[in-house]
């Protein structure tokens, strides 16, 4: 038995409905009346959670093959999410082309969701609107920021993972030395199934522990005490400067645009195909720069998370507890980014958690409306099962206090 849903935040490329020999077919069908995509969405009547299959019935957005373990564990592919092209931030006002970017469901409905994986954001987040839940969950990538950035604006829970926990093979790269995947989701239990399937292993034995004291950090006084000798005193900002775009771009231009510039040419007399604003403008700035500068990008990006992991993030003495502490920081504030507003030029593991909301006047509406507050937290690399925890025993905590009793289970976040 399947249902049929509308895509009202447009997220989706196609719907696929699964076919007998395991692979996927197109959903031609149509809400009547409904111009955007119909969805379908397989009853959980039909789906039992076990041990084997612990995301039996879970509705899946769909970006990418590394989802495999994923189906294998019981998840049900409902389609295809878009993405900003080729994985890069985009605004919504003026960067999206081909086809128009999905719609953030908080606040007026109008506001930027985030990019690249902003189509995975606003699936999952739209269920705080309609009530309906679906899809359960979405996968996505991140590499600067471009799970927990849709998770910020859309308040939702989203991680970027220690990298290189799961196979990237046969995604289109925006850098493999930064690329790894992520879920936005609302309900922590489901996160936990979710991540313990794709992978590959259970963070049941990393229970959340929180004590001691909160202690401000100012990252520039840390580094210039205890600076490494590969910066030759430089402080931060001029010492990675452009590290981050360089291993983007050039990694990207070698991997992605050059053969899909030669493939294209040869299919199309010589042409070039049409590229969006933002990669064709961070394209062109890597041509302007030598092919040592990624080298020298790696290089910085290396001495920099050494010293991170050695001075802010320390893995604990104690076996127990395996990181020392929790980094935090603000996420999302409630600001408004609104999505008819043009703007000029192209626009370790992590958790974001949403917070609550906040009253905004919205430029649109002329009405208070109320827009996500979050907070990211960050752990040593490998302890990303104790992020997970520490979200469950947040929103457990929330409940006992709200009077839910010791009784009550993970269910779905709804901050609307």
């Amino acid at each position: 038995m399947v249902e049929r849903a509308r895509d009202f935040t447009g997220p989706f490329v196609e719907s696929v409905i699964p076919t007998p020999d395991g692979g996927f077919q197109t959903l031609s069908a149509q809400i009547p009346g409904s111009a955007s995509l119909t969805v379908g969405v397989p009853s959980r009547l039909y789906f039992t959670k076990t041990k084997e299959k612990p995301l039996a019935g879970v509705r899946l957005g769909y970006t990418g093959p590394a989802i495999q373990n994923l189906i294998g564990a019981g998840a049900q592919v409902v389609g295809l999410q878009k993405t900003s092209q080729f994985a890069n931030g985009e605004s919504a006002a003026r960067d999206w082309v081909d086809y128009r970017a999905p719609f953030n469901p908080r606040d007026d409905g109008y506001q930027d969701p985030s990019s690249s994986s902003s189509d995975a954001g606003a699936s999952v987040a739209g269920a705080s609107v309609t009530g309906y839940e679906w899809p359960d969950i979405a996968i996505g990538s991140d590499t600067g920021g471009s799970i927990r950035g849709p998770a910020s604006v859309q308040g939702l829970l989203g991680n970027r993972p220690s990298t290189r926990l799961v196979s990237l093979d046969n995604v289109t790269p925006l850098s493999p030395t930064l690329d790894t995947p992520g879920f936005l989701v609302r309900d922590p239990c489901l996160w936990d199934d979710a991540n313990a399937a794709l992978y590959l292993h259970s963070s049941a034995a990393s229970p959340t522990f929180v004590g001691g004291t909160a202690t401000p950090i100012n990252m520039a006084s840390a580094w210039a005490a205890s600076i490494p000798a590969e910066a030759n005193g430089s402080p931060i900002p001029e010492f990675l400067n452009t590290t981050y775009p360089i291993l983007i771009i050039k990694e990207q231009t070698a991997l992605v645009r050059e053969p899909f510039y030669r493939d294209y040419a040869a299919a199309h007399g010589g042409r070039r195909p049409f590229v969006n604003p933002v990669p064709l403008a961070r394209w062109g700035y890597g041509d302007t720069v030598p092919d040592s500068a990624l080298d020298d990008a790696i290089r910085k990006k290396t001495v920099f998370l050494d010293w991170f992991n050695k001075e802010i993030l320390p893995p604990s003495a104690d076996p127990s507890e395996r990181s020392s502490s929790l980094l935090l920081y603000v996420s999302s504030q409630g600001g408004q980014n609104p999505r008819n507003r043009y703007r000029s030029g192209p626009g370790a593991p992590g958790r974001v958690f949403p917070l609550g909301h906040v009253s905004s006047r919205s430029a649109i509406t002329q009405h208070d409306e109320f827009l996500p507050v979050g907070v990211s937290v960050m752990a040593v690399k490998g302890c990303d099962g104790l992020l997970v925890k520490l979200a469950q025993d947040l929103v457990e905590a929330e409940r006992k206090i709200g009077g839910g009793g010791d009784d009550v289970m993970c269910t779905p976040l709804f901050l609307s």
